[in-house]
Formats: structure tokens, sequence, C-alpha cells
């Protein structure tokens, strides 16, 4: 597997698209700050880490409202590829959906979205937009 990240957002994409209301990927350091900054955000419900003896895997609620059985997460997708990094200074950062989505980027504070690198005035490569 060439990208991690890639492969970690097309099986939420996968699951959300099937209706899985569970979706389990394996473990590493930087999906499990994604998780951590979707679930922050209310665009999944839980997640926990389990520990295996080969290897590590994040098990991911996924949210749906009640009622209409539609996703909280409608669009998740790729921006910066191992081919093609994209970096972007504090003053360029990308507003996603007109700041109703957020943009996780990849900073020297951490992983943080759009609007806390705003806050915080750094810039850094820009992993994904989620709406």
């Amino acid at each position: 597997m060439t990208d991690p990240i890639a492969d970690y957002l097309t099986r939420i994409r996968n699951g959300v698209a099937a209706g899985h209301k569970v979706v389990e990927i394996p473990s590493s350091n930087v999906k499990q700050e994604l998780t951590r900054i979707l679930h922050e955000k209310g665009y999944i419900l839980s997640y926990k880490v389990v520990e295996g003896t080969p290897f590590h895997t994040i098990k991911i609620a996924l949210k749906y409202h009640p009622e209409t059985k539609r996703p909280a997460i409608k669009h998740i997708e790729r921006a910066s590829s191992p081919g093609l990094r994209r970096y972007a200074g504090v003053d360029k950062l990308p507003r996603v959906l007109n700041g109703l989505g957020i943009a996780i980027i990849s900073t020297s504070k951490g992983m943080i979205t759009d609007k806390e690198a705003k806050e915080l005035n750094v810039g850094g490569e820009v992993i994904c937009y989620v709406y």
C-alpha cells in the first residue's frame, strides 16, 4: 500500500456508502489523530483503538441522522498525496464549503483543522477535506 491515509479515507467513504455502522481500519498514529479530529468535530459517533497481536486496529462508529438515516460525512477527499504534496501558508489555508466543512492540516503543532491553524497562525500540509 503506497498511501495509507487514502486507504483510511476510502474505507470510511465505502462504509458510509454501504450504510455500515462500524468500520475497522488498521491503526497508526496519523490515523488515530485523523479519527480524533473527526470525532471532536462530530463526523463520527465514537472510536476505539483495539490492540491486537499482529497489529492494532481502529473501530470507528459512523454517524447517521436518526430519522432520515443520512450520514454525517457527505464527502471526504484526500487533498495531498505522496506524489503531489499540497502545502498552504496561513494566508492560503482552504475554506471547505464556505466554512461549513473542515480541512485537516498537518502542522508543526500536530494535526489540526483549518480554523485552528488560522487561530494558531500556522500553515502546513493539507491532508484532506471533510463535509
